[in-house]
């Protein structure tokens, strides 16, 4: 262990809005050693999501900003590589926030958990088995509150978390209308995730489209982006409609505060509730969705895409890559 390398991708500038390649570096330093009572990960997958744009920004967010020089914030899944604690053997496949790495020595409360669906594949932990589906499943079942029959409109609803949530929706039997950016999007809701329709937010007539696709009977809608897509589904609603606010992707940036159509009339006229969440606020939730979510992929009832980046030499753009639209279904970081 003494002669390997940890590979550190840190943020090397405070970036305003979505962060780039430039506003990282990749540093290589001896791999840690775990000091008494810590263990060492060695980290095999490493997690992209659009939340990061808030972890790296200077504006006020749900967490402390990542601070400058410091090793990019990251969920990952890795393998214990050493340990005295016999609670966590080596060999252990666990997941936690290890950071943008190839080692991190860790305290065992830094460990989210042990990963126990060892019939599927490791990397499902930071998607469809991770925050994203626990996101998906929580945001969905909790706060939007789907009954059969009612419609249920998804945007970004080819991402990780979106498909998610709208293969959740037809198995509670949902009507299920999804958004998404491009063609081989549309069509992967349509042929991969089951929805009902799909609809490409940036065709010209999107608005129409939507219109005549929902016809002012949406009642719930899960917002992963803000901005126009979310303006054009507000004059949908359904009397007694559920917003769940999930993301706001189509925000570049919160400072000046953008300028829009007021929702407020949406909601009086129609009885409608709209409520943002975070997921960390409820980590009793995981294991109850897990539970749920494995039941559904074994029976072939919960697919997913991942869109896997080779080396972590991938890492600086990957974020910015997610704002362009580029991944197809989770991304992820393949380290070995």
């Amino acid at each position: 262990m003494d002669q390997a390398v940890n590979r550190q991708v840190l943020l090397d500038s405070r970036p305003d809005g979505v962060p780039q390649t430039a506003h990282f570096r990749i540093a290589h330093t001896p791999a840690p050693r775990p000091a008494p009572g810590q263990v060492l990960v060695r980290n095999q997958w490493l997690s992209v999501e659009p939340a990061m744009r808030g972890w790296v920004n200077a504006a006020a967010n749900y967490s402390d900003p990542v601070a400058v020089g410091a090793v990019m914030r990251s969920f990952a899944v890795g393998t214990i590589a050493e340990s005295d604690d016999p609670d966590w053997p080596v060999g252990t496949p666990v997941t936690g926030s290890f950071g943008w790495q190839d080692y991190a020595a860790v305290e065992p409360s830094a460990i989210q958990r042990r990963i126990t669906e060892t019939d599927l594949p490791l990397s499902l932990a930071l998607g469809v088995l991770g925050i994203n589906g626990v996101t998906a499943h929580f945001g969905l079942l909790e706060i939007g509150q789907p009954k059969p029959g009612e419609t249920v409109v998804v945007s970004t609803a080819a991402g990780s978390v979106g498909s998610c949530v709208g293969q959740i929706a037809k198995l509670k039997g949902c009507d299920v209308i999804g958004i998404a950016g491009g063609e081989a999007k549309r069509r992967m809701c349509l042929e991969r995730f089951g929805y009902d329709v799909a609809l490409d937010y940036k065709a010209p007539d999107f608005a129409q489209q939507l219109a005549h696709a929902c016809q002012g009977r949406v009642d719930v809608y899960f917002d992963n982006t803000s901005g126009p897509i979310s303006d054009a589904v507000m004059g949908q609603l359904a009397v007694g409609a559920r917003v769940v606010i999930c993301g706001t992707a189509a925000i570049a940036n919160w400072s000046p505060l953008p300028q829009g159509p007021r929702v407020e009339r949406h909601l009086l006229v129609k009885r409608a509730r709209m409520q943002g969440f975070v997921i960390f606020d409820h980590p009793q939730h995981g294991a109850i969705a897990r539970a749920d979510l494995a039941q559904w992929i074994h029976g072939g009832q919960l697919k997913y895409v991942e869109d896997v980046l080779e080396g972590i030499e991938q890492a600086p753009d990957a974020i910015a890559g997610l704002y362009r639209g580029e991944n197809m279904g989770k991304r992820l970081i393949r380290l070995y």
